[in-house]
């Protein structure tokens, strides 16, 4: 077993969401969101560079030395699936390294509220699943997506950098798509669904005005988009949205996303009551006729009393 299948091994038994690989220090882990060393040798700068020629492919490696950070997934042998942030510090290289489950949840195996797990039901329309870095976004599309794959038969185009789950074969066929490896961007990759005739699209992220302009286009057209989005709320994730398109641009596409909008789902990690660890905490703002209205006017401190929280 190499030295980061060990690494990642222990990680798991320990129940950890997370590994922090640095030049210096040993490993350290994130169990319940607090960081703790591992039981392991300091890493130098050449253990790290073995670490990363061993699990980051060779493609990859020339878009770290371009953008200085590369976010990529792999597969060891014994520790499984994992997304990994490769970036340069000091006169090294760093890895944060996210431990993926093998399985993918149901959304009513994962303890997801019922309104939540219920969009999966949605034939077209925008949904959008918003939240900070790490709290969980991508586990929720991909568990929507399963629930889909489960009930029903439906050509799923995930768009994914990187892609982290992959889906087995049940009663949907599910392409899955990396970003930057087979796609110039999101926003190219969500028109290139709709070409390719999906009847669900996953976006992994909406991240430029192309990608937000695409997938209001494709919900329009009759597809259903769930997409992530990072924003500290619900309200948030919608005026972010139309922050990031040109002020030109941003009324005709707030009336056009108010029409493609179906739901927006915000979730976070927030300490357990024992404190023991973590755990998902969801608000969702369905896309009623007074929701619709108040995103085609802009008036969106009127949204926050209409955000259902879920616990």
């Amino acid at each position: 077993m190499s030295a980061i299948d060990e690494i990642i091994c222990s990680a798991r038994e320990a129940g950890a969401s997370d590994v922090h690989l640095a030049a210096g220090i040993p490993p350290k882990m994130r169990v319940g969101g607090a960081l703790f060393s591992m039981n392991c040798s300091r890493l130098t700068p050449a253990d790290l560079l073995d670490i990363l020629i061993g699990i980051m492919p060779e493609p990859f490696r020339d878009k770290l030395e371009e953008r200085g950070e590369y976010t990529f997934s792999f597969t060891l042998p014994q520790g499984g699936r994992c997304r990994a942030n490769a970036y340069k510090q000091k006169d090294s290289v760093a890895l944060a390294i996210r431990l993926i489950d093998a399985e993918i949840l149901l959304p009513e195996e994962m303890g997801i509220p019922e309104p939540v797990a219920q969009l999966y039901q949605r034939e077209s329309g925008l949904v959008l699943v918003a939240g900070p870095s790490g709290s969980g976004r991508s586990t929720t599309l991909s568990s929507l997506i399963n629930k889909i794959n489960d009930s029903r038969e439906a050509l799923i185009i995930t768009l994914e950098q990187p892609i982290e789950y992959l889906h087995p074969v049940k009663r949907s066929m599910v392409n899955q798509r990396e970003i930057g490896l087979e796609g110039t961007g999101f926003g190219d990759a969500i028109y290139g669904a709709v070409r390719a005739d999906a009847d669900v699209i996953l976006v992994g992220q909406l991240c430029d005005p192309e990608s937000v302009i695409a997938a209001i286009t494709a919900a329009q057209m009759g597809h259903l988009v769930l997409a992530g989005v990072n924003a500290t709320s619900a309200v948030d994730a919608i005026e972010d949205l139309l922050d990031m398109l040109p002020s030109d641009r941003q009324e005709r596409m707030g009336t056009r996303l108010a029409q493609a909008l179906e739901a927006v789902v915000f979730q976070q990690l927030c300490p357990t009551p024992d404190g023991n660890g973590r755990e998902a905490t969801f608000d969702l703002l369905l896309a009623e006729e007074k929701v619709r209205d108040h995103i085609r006017a802009q008036r969106f401190s009127a949204l926050y009393d209409m955000v259902q929280h879920l616990f």
